[in-house]
């Protein structure tokens, strides 16, 4: 049979090279639904936390803040077995009900210990929806588009994030002051369980990644799932498809008898360390600590603590709808430009305005120093959510090949919830020690040290099918190079 008469019985093959339809486009942003819970949830407590009436204070206080990257990591490290056994779509419900009984009872809370396991519980499913998210896409997103469609991720988690700060303010200003330790910050934390059930409802109706199927022989589960994507199969194509994806397994594996093999294990390492410099280069300081860092430049002498906060939180505000703007661009560009460019070129970003940022808050004040420190802020957020927000996300789901993508991915989402944590606990020591201004330039040493990486191992993914990338990290791996 010659190679175009096998192409054409090829499902996964008919799967790379279609183009999304709307279905694909609404699958995604269902897919993606847990990264807009990431983005409210992690920033919502932000806003809650100075009306929280329940006298926390050390390590229970730093858990409330921090709890969730905490419960993400061992939420994200968890799922990886679980989604390879028992599929995408399960673990995507399943985290939907996670989500909503999380945000639930942090609204209804009657004391401290039941707001903890509360967080706790929504931390968890964080980190089990960044493990999954990407890697279901990459399963049945075609290669022309699956940068894009994987940028999705990272969008949705900006426009959380910038949700969770107009939740705030709507309900600090339209409800009275005297509320705010009773009610607003409850609504604040609770109002995430209406996309999480909305989510959770519609999520029963999505297929099952068909590679995932593939690799558990159901083949006629396979034929309903690429139907659902807008493909008519038919069983000896599913079985043709599944034979050849056998062959090429059996033909990577052949010289080691373990689905880890060197290739599996280089490209976890690149996820990895791009996740950690992803998070340790800075960019949830803006986005975590924008309230507590820049109301002091905006509000007045007699504010209350309401109005300070409503302060901080539309100045954040600000910055995260440059987040969600931005993230625009990353996700136009980045199957045209390529993985490795638009990372460099985001990172190289990032240096210019973190020293810009530093220079106002060392050498200005006033005005001069408002404007320059909000650019160079904004500019610094809005580089990071072009080139490596989404990038890290994309890189996480295309990587690995489908036996052990899951478990894999869930390794790399770990990694990034650990660096996420270790950042959030060391910067206020970090700040106390050496002032925000030598802070930021410690984070563009840092972005240099990204962009070396990169440089030298991050392969080009682009317009190559997630089976093909498997033998780039293969490659790379018998030859010790890039």
């Amino acid at each position: 049979m010659s190679e175009l008469a096998q192409s054409s019985r090829d499902v996964l093959k008919q799967l790379d090279e279609r183009s999304p339809s709307a279905f694909y486009w609404q699958l995604t942003l269902l897919a993606t639904l847990g990264g807009f819970l990431f983005g409210y949830d992690t920033s919502n407590i932000g806003s809650a936390l100075n009306f929280v009436p329940y006298g926390l204070t050390g390590f229970a206080e730093g858990y409330l803040v921090a709890g969730a990257s905490i419960g993400a990591a061992v939420g994200a490290i968890c799922a990886g077995p679980l989604t390879d056994k028992f599929g995408r779509k399960s673990l995507l419900i399943a985290d939907a009900g996670i989500y909503a009984a999380g945000a639930i009872l942090s609204a209804v809370t009657p004391d401290a210990i039941v707001l903890l396991i509360a967080r706790t519980l929504i931390g968890l499913a964080i980190g089990a929806d960044s493990a999954i998210a990407t890697a279901y896409i990459s399963e049945y997103a075609p290669r022309s588009r699956r940068g894009q469609l994987s940028m999705l991720q990272q969008w949705m988690i900006t426009v959380g994030i910038l949700v969770s700060y107009i939740v705030a303010i709507i309900v600090f200003k339209a409800l009275p002051e005297s509320m705010a330790y009773s009610v607003d910050w409850r609504l604040i934390l609770g109002l995430g369980a209406i996309p999480a059930l909305v989510g959770l409802a519609l999520r029963t109706q999505m297929p099952e990644s068909p590679r995932w199927l593939l690799r558990h022989d159901r083949y006629e589960d396979v034929r309903k799932a690429v139907s659902k994507l807008g493909l008519t199969v038919s069983r000896d194509d599913v079985e043709f498809t599944a034979h050849r994806l056998e062959e090429a397994e059996s033909e990577r594996r052949q010289h080691q008898s373990s689905q880890w093999t060197k290739g599996v294990k280089r490209a976890l390492f690149v996820v990895c360390i791009f996740f950690v410099f992803q998070q340790i280069t800075g960019i949830n300081v803006p986005l975590y600590y924008g309230p507590h860092l820049l109301a002091p430049l905006f509000q007045g002498a007699h504010a209350t603590k309401v109005t300070s906060t409503i302060a901080g939180v539309e100045v954040t505000a600000i910055m995260t709808a440059v987040n969600v703007a931005a993230t625009y661009f990353g996700f136009r560009y980045i199957d045209r430009l390529g993985r490795r460019k638009i990372s460099m070129g985001g990172y190289t970003g990032m240096i210019v305005f973190a020293l810009l940022a530093a220079a106002g808050l060392g050498f200005l004040s006033g005005t001069a120093e408002i404007f320059v420190v909000m650019v160079g802020l904004s500019l610094f957020i809005a580089s990071f959510a072009v080139g490596v927000g989404g990038t890290g996300w994309l890189l996480q789901g295309e990587v690995f090949p489908t036996a052990v993508r899951g478990q894999a991915a869930a390794y790399g989402a770990t990694a990034d919830w650990v660096a996420n944590f270790a950042l959030i606990e060391v910067f206020p020591v970090w700040q106390a020690g050496i002032g925000l201004p030598w802070v930021l330039v410690c984070f563009a040493g840092l972005s240099v040290m990204a962009i070396a990486f990169i440089f030298r191992y991050v392969p080009e993914t682009k317009g190559l099918s997630v089976e093909e990338i498997t033998h780039v990290f293969e490659r790379q791996a018998a030859s010790g190079g890039r």
